[in-house]
């Protein structure tokens, strides 16, 4: 018989359990524009408990942009030990060309962005083009949703594709809150393009290198230890369980609208269940929200 996950109503009850604790940002401790309610607390709280914390984003910018991002609705730099963004993971790889795939990108680059912004990429030497017919490799940092769709991408997606255009997703989250709702995030944009056959490389979560990153952030804590905090089936438990985690889902975040709660609220036994019977992973625990 499959465990149920264990029901928490704070991130306290797992203070006693574990020293270090990976976290997610969009739909855990923010909307992208607010902060939600107790997030602020909760990380003071683990910081006075004497825990480490590494906030782990699929956010396609660099990890002193989310920084900003977070400094701006008031979670200071002190309340946690590292960021790990999968878009500074991608940086760094087209950089160094840390891989075989890397080495044999090119230098000229379609990016999908946005509100155009390609920040994450300057300074690497790359040319960025606006036509596919110019590019050696498209790169997607971001989405114009809700302006524009996935379907509005096909024709780009479709003419990569007859190039044989390798591509880097650099945001491999599939939704994302924008002004309280969900819309298309970047990864949709990925995952199309493998569909229709195109050779793709993931930085970020459910991949099991942008945790080892985290890893290397928690000075030495025991992985017994630690634990990941995500509001993701499919992102924050399925890569936490990629390298054998513990992971909290935090109920109230992007499967809030399935489990039939507003955030705060803990779901059925039976909402529960319907959800994790289609889910890659299981959470080790399940928390209304990231509250203490």
């Amino acid at each position: 018989m499959v465990a149920s996950p264990e029901l928490i109503a704070g991130i306290g009850a797992l203070a006693p359990r574990f020293d270090g604790f990976i976290v997610d940002q969009w739909g855990v401790v923010h909307d992208g524009a607010t902060p939600y309610a107790g997030a602020r607390e909760c990380l003071e709280s683990l910081k006075r408990a004497g825990k480490r914390v590494v906030m782990l984003s699929n956010s396609g910018r660099s990890n002193a942009a989310n920084e900003a991002l977070m400094a701006s609705m008031g979670f200071s730099r002190e309340l946690y030990h590292a960021f790990v963004a999968a878009g500074e993971d991608a940086r760094s790889a087209i950089a160094n060309r840390t891989t075989p795939f890397h080495a044999r990108l090119g230098r000229r680059c379609l990016a999908f962005t946005r509100d155009g912004e390609r920040k994450l990429l300057e300074g690497l030497g790359l040319t960025f083009v606006d036509r596919v017919d110019e590019a050696e490799f498209v790169a997607v940092i971001g989405i114009d949703s809700p302006r524009r769709s996935l379907a509005d991408y096909e024709a780009e997606l479709q003419a990569a594709l007859a190039r044989a255009l390798p591509m880097i997703c650099a945001n491999p989250d599939l939704v994302r809150f924008h002004e309280g709702r969900l819309v298309d995030a970047p990864g949709v944009l990925g995952h199309r393009y493998a569909a229709i056959g195109g050779e793709v490389f993931w930085h970020g979560k459910p991949h099991a290198p942008i945790y080892e990153s985290c890893l290397k952030e928690m000075g030495g804590i025991p992985t017994s230890r630690i634990v990941a905090v995500g509001d993701s089936l499919d992102h924050d438990v399925a890569g936490a369980a990629s390298v054998s985690l513990p992971c909290a889902l935090v109920a109230g975040g992007v499967h809030a609208e399935a489990l039939g709660i507003v955030r705060g609220e803990m779901p059925t036994a039976g909402s529960l269940e319907a959800l994790l019977g289609r889910a890659p992973a299981r959470p080790a625990f399940v928390v209304p929200a990231f509250t203490w």
